[in-house]
């Protein structure tokens, strides 16, 4: 049954059902190829606006967000999302187109797609992979565009061809036949879609759907590519095999064979063979045969060497190589059988290719094997001291060369703390520790080690006691040796002897008083050794005159100011009043008159005294 008549035969009751609440379910698009992202409905549940392809449960295609397949042209097979191509025939590429909106949306216009417009991205590369991708978009749907992809894959490069005239677009109301769309769909333009007309105009609802269909071919690319192989014969005989039993300076006979396998030209083909030893090429025994020269004709030497170029061959040519190879005598062989693998490689533009031939054949008359012999016998350890021990192992060589032994020692966690050859170990951290002896030898050029469950030993260092002066409190202490810090004690317990302080007289400069102190706080800026400088000295007194007060006073030399002082006394004399002259009287020869003149001699005197007297003091 056609897909249109299935459309048309989709039951009414699908297209009938009211728009309701899109399904919330929606799966992430990177997981596949269709996209973006967006609510999911049901045939059940339509969607309540205009959107394509979100419907998951479409009878006819599925989910309908995988809305691109392929398949074979003319086939009936399920379409699909990748498609392996093959020379010689043809494909077809399916775009699906479903307006989802509910059918009672139509009738207000609200469910009608506008402007629906369809392309396709069929890209003109060629590759093993090919990706076409197909879009519908419309300007009132939600969202307004949804797209997935298919994938034609090969083993070789292709590209694909458009068949002209394949491109068309089918509906209930286009019919089977379909109506021609035009290759601008093939375009970012794209091309108008529509349900009776190409106008833009969807409805929504199954009965509107339709698909979008073109075929295309595959078409290769040329390929380039070739055989070849090597065989090997008895002398003359052109009995060709993969591996041939030779006598020891026998002469045999390598094929190398060559054939364009490809659709283009191959130029300077060039032959390659690699002799391995015990064999030598025969000097002028090279013939090189092709359809110029199918019996074969004498060529140059050099095909062990830098190689032969045999010349150039179209589709289907072919040539080969035969030349001989001479077996080295017994006693130049190895001892024992042997087998000579030969490699020939043929080099194109287009690859290198390798085959092998062998020849056996039984060598020099081999001796008894020399068999090395080492083993690690056993480990013993030596306690030193508390903190050191010496390690000592036994050991079995024969056939091979001591080359030393490595002491490997860890705690008791497994943690490797030494790895050496020196056999004395010195540990200051107390505990449990393991040693294990690895002895090594050299064997053909080869450096071999060995140990053994005997050359792993264990150990035990014990914490000595010693006693040391604790600096910080000057007392005599027994610590553990492990525990010694040279900031913290000394071993020097003389460092604990208490010392009596030697005691000093100085003058303490500050206050002239003799102190007694500890002669390791003298300091000469607070103290004198001299206690001369201690000594109280009489300060020298002066006699000045004091200017303010006019007196005359005493005071110490080293107070005496000039503004205040002065050392003349002379500016301390005492004023002298002059005498009272008395008037002029008439003289008189009294007592009284006696009196008086007696007066005046004392008063003047008196005077003349004084005088005297303040100019000694001065």
């Amino acid at each position: 049954m056609r897909i249109l008549e299935k459309l048309r035969r989709v039951p009414t009751r699908y297209t009938a059902l009211a728009a309701i609440a899109f399904a919330v379910v929606t799966v992430p698009a990177v997981l596949f190829a269709w996209g973006p992202t967006r609510p999911t409905y049901t045939m059940q549940t339509p969607a309540d606006h205009v959107t394509f392809n979100s419907i998951t449960n479409n009878p006819e295609v599925g989910d309908e967000r995988n809305f691109v397949g392929i398949r074979e042209a003319g086939s009936t097979s399920t379409w699909s999302d990748s498609m392996k191509v093959q020379a010689g025939k043809s494909y077809t590429v399916r775009v699906y187109v479903h307006n989802n909106a509910a059918t009672n949306l139509n009738a207000s216009g609200k469910g009608i797609a506008r402007d629906v417009t369809a392309s396709v991205n069929l890209p003109t590369t060629t590759a093993k992979s090919i990706q076409v991708d197909g879009t519908i978009s419309a300007s009132n749907a939600s969202p307004k565009q949804v797209w997935d992809d298919a994938v034609f894959t090969g083993d070789q490069n292709f590209n694909l061809s458009y068949v002209k005239g394949s491109l068309k677009y089918e509906n209930n109301a286009f019919g089977a036949a379909g109506t021609a769309l035009p290759e601008s769909i093939f375009t970012s333009s794209g091309a108008k879609l529509g349900y009776d007309k190409l106008d833009g105009t969807i409805p929504g609802c199954l009965q509107y759907a339709g698909y979008i269909s073109f075929t295309v071919k595959p078409q290769f690319a040329q390929t380039a590519s070739f055989t070849m192989s090597k065989l090997v014969s008895k002398h003359g005989a052109n009995s060709w095999v993969d591996s041939y039993a030779a006598q020891p300076a026998e002469t045999v006979d390598y094929l190398v064979q060559y054939k364009n396998t490809g659709d283009v030209q191959q130029n300077g083909v060039v032959v390659k063979d690699q002799l391995p030893a015990g064999t030598s090429y025969v000097a002028g025994s090279t013939v090189l045969g092709n359809s110029v020269n199918p019996s074969g004709i004498k060529t140059n030497d050099g095909i062990t060497t830098s190689g032969l170029n045999i010349g150039s061959y179209a589709k289907n040519g072919n040539a080969w190589l035969i030349y001989s190879a001479k077996i080295a005598t017994q006693d130049k062989l190895p001892c024992g059988p042997q087998k000579l693998t030969n490699t020939a490689t043929v080099e194109t533009d287009y690859g290198t290719k390798s085959d092998t031939a062998d020849v056996t054949v039984n060598g020099a008359t081999c001796r008894p094997p020399v068999v090395p012999v080492y083993t690690c016998d056993s480990l013993s350890v030596q306690k030193l001291s508390d903190t050191s021990v010496r390690f000592s192992t036994a050991y079995t060589i024969r056939n091979a060369t001591f080359k030393g032994i490595t002491y490997v020692v860890r705690n008791n966690q497994g943690t490797e703390l030494y790895r050496g050859s020196n056999a004395n170990y010195t540990q200051t951290v107390a505990g449990t520790y393991t040693v294990q002896a690895y002895v090594v030898v050299t064997v053909n050029g080869e450096d071999k080690t060995v140990t053994s469950d005997a050359c792993k030993k264990s150990f035990t260092i014990v914490a000595k006691n010693i006693t040391v002066c604790e600096l910080a409190t000057k007392k005599i202490v027994t610590i553990k040796e492990t525990d010694f810090d040279a900031s913290k004690y000394s071993k020097n317990l003389d460092d604990c002897k208490t010392v009596t302080p030697k005691m000093i007289t100085v003058c303490e400069l500050d206050t002239k008083k003799i102190i007694t102190i500890d002669e390791k706080d003298f300091d000469s800026s607070k103290y004198s050794k001299n206690l001369n400088d201690c000594k109280t000295v009489a300060p020298k007194k002066i006699t000045v005159c004091n200017i303010s007060t006019k007196q005359t006073v005493t005071i110490n030399e080293s107070d005496f100011d000039a503004s205040k002082y002065t050392k003349d006394l002379s500016v301390c004399a005492p004023v002298v009043t002059p005498p009272v002259v008395t008037p002029t009287e008439l003289p008189k020869t009294g007592a009284a008159d006696i009196f008086a003149k007696l007066t005046g001699v004392i008063s003047l005197a008196g005077a003349t005294a004084y005088y005297v007297a303040s100019r000694r003091n001065g």
